[in-house]
């Protein structure tokens, strides 16, 4: 009992053949359940049987994966306004009330929160892809784990059943106090944490002023970070991962289908995600035209398999692309690399710009604190923008010249540079907070978003 016991903690996978499915076998599974969905939303789903009606389509259409194309598009704007439409659940929902054993909700930060339900089906599978996740990044049962997400309406917050269902033993931190969670962490010793990548740096530096060495005091040997795009920029994870000598993990997730839908492997090369329960299209973020596979774009997904409230041709406002080329880990489950948030973009002499793209160049400077504040503002009728930044009290340098440094690295990495740089001592952005961080301020008047 032992050895096989061993034996299934050594794997690889957490489940090998659905993880390395050849993209062929992978493409007929999600024909199928794709098949399914679609009929399934169509009969049970009040807003998909209208809209799919009024615009000649129906389940029969689908005879490929190509075929969603076929199918409107839907967004958040879709889900506010049939909200609570008809009933509770509201009209895009393809379930009686009385089967939904879950709801999360939407932070509402770009406008009315919205309830995501789950069937006991749903949820279950659910949390056998955050398992997934979790063993994917190396966590094992002999782990011990610390979720340091919110657990009041957030969808990431039941993810620590899925550390459960995989063995590991598991401190449900939530949204503790930094001096709490630090205590927890010195005296519980957990390896695997997960949170954000902001308060993961921060959390680091406030063991640092607090007399602990994350590297000697602590035993966190894996981050988990999701909620900003931090994780997957190589100069935040590797201060990140300084800091506290461990290896750091991006995820991705969305409120509207469940919480980590994708995740990174060991080759930090773009975040698996799940595809056996979400189809994958990108699109032109003017035009919704389709664009070929390892293009930017909109990101749009389908879900296969939710049940609750299927989301067919989805559109997220996450621009990215997804790369299906075989992975060095062997798993097959194409990759989505993303840039940024469509309402974070700005526009600027005619170059996108992403806050991620001015992260990623503040982060890489030696001698200021990492920390950053970007103003947008108009100036002769265009728009401009602004950095604000943090120098290191020992950095010998002065301001002027700590301006100058950031400016031209910004210019070189965005193609722009900014309107001006402005320095702060360290600690004087009040861009620290114990989770999420907000780092931009829209000053603008006239809408220069696409």
């Amino acid at each position: 009992m032992a050895q096989t016991t061993q034996k299934w903690v050594e794997r690889k996978y957490w489940n090998e053949k659905l993880e390395t499915l050849p993209r062929e076998e992978l493409e007929k599974f999600q024909l199928e359940k794709l098949k399914e969905i679609i009929r399934h939303a169509y009969e049970n789903s009040p807003y998909y049987k209208r809209t799919w009606d009024e615009a000649g389509v129906s389940p029969d259409d689908i005879k490929s994966l190509k075929d969603i194309q076929k199918f409107p598009f839907i967004n958040k704007k879709t889900q506010r306004d049939t909200q609570g439409v008809g009933s509770f659940l509201g009209e895009l929902a393809a379930v009686p009330e009385e089967d939904v054993v879950f709801i999360s909700t939407s932070s509402g930060s770009t406008g009315v929160p919205t309830v995501s339900p789950f069937t006991k089906a749903d949820f279950d599978a659910f949390q056998d892809t955050e398992s997934r996740w979790f063993w994917q990044i190396g966590m094992r049962p002999n782990d011990r784990y610390v979720h340091a997400l919110n657990f009041s309406l957030y969808v990431g917050g039941p993810d620590v059943i899925g550390a459960q269902n995989m063995g590991a033993l598991c401190i449900w931190g939530g949204t503790l106090p930094s001096d709490r969670l630090l205590f927890v962490l010195k005296t519980y010793q957990p390896t695997v944490i997960w949170t954000s990548p902001s308060y993961a740096w921060q959390l680091g530096e406030k063991a640092k002023k607090a007399g602990i060495d994350p590297k000697k005091d602590l035993n966190i040997k894996k981050i988990i970070v999701a909620g900003e795009l931090g994780g997957s920029i190589p100069a935040t994870r590797k201060a990140i991962e300084d800091l506290w000598g461990a290896e750091l993990y991006d995820f991705y997730g969305l409120s509207d289908i469940f919480g980590a839908c994708a995740a990174q492997c060991e080759y930090h090369d773009g975040l698996h995600i799940a595809e056996d329960h979400i189809l994958v299209e990108t699109v032109d973020i003017h035009t919704g035209e389709i664009l070929p596979d390892g293009e930017v774009g909109e990101l749009v997904y389908t879900t296969l398999q939710k049940k609750a409230r299927p989301l067919i041709r989805f559109r997220t406002g996450d621009i990215g692309y997804i790369d299906k080329t075989p992975c060095k880990c062997g798993r097959t489950h194409g990759r989505i690399h993303i840039n940024g948030r469509k309402d974070d973009m700005f526009i600027v002499s005619a170059v996108n710009v992403f806050p991620s793209d001015i992260e990623a160049v503040v982060r890489d400077i030696k001698g200021i604190t990492g920390e950053y504040l970007i103003r947008i503002f108009e100036k002769d009728f265009t728009c401009k923008y602004a950095v604000e930044i943090e120098k290191n009290a020992d950095n010998p340098k002065t301001d002027e010249e700590v301006a100058a440094e950031v400016s031209t690295a910004l210019k070189a990495r965005i193609g722009v540079k900014p309107a001006r740089v402005e320095v702060h001592p360290d600690g004087g952005l009040n861009t620290r907070s114990e989770h999420k961080s907000s780092r931009v301020i829209d000053e603008r008047h006239q809408d220069y978003n696409i």
